[in-house]
């Protein structure tokens, strides 16, 4: 668990999980909290985008049925 200063990325291009500002902007993502956490960052990730496109696509059906009018 981190002491709430450190802060940890995922590589997108090595897969490595590193502590601080290694890594290119564009080939990282985060912070995450933990060095645990940053490693399960490709499973984190595909779960949030999975859940924002339900969003959308629950938004782009609201009022189709003419019930949001």
């Amino acid at each position: 668990m981190s002491d709430g200063t450190r802060k940890y990325w995922y590589n997108l291009q090595t897969g490595r999980v590193e502590e601080g500002l290694e890594s290119p902007m564009a080939d990282r993502a985060g912070p995450f909290d933990s060095a645990e956490e940053a490693a399960r960052a490709p499973e984190i990730l595909r779960a949030r985008s999975a859940k924002w496109d339900e969003d959308d696509a629950r938004e782009a059906d609201w009022g189709a049925d003419g019930a949001g009018r």
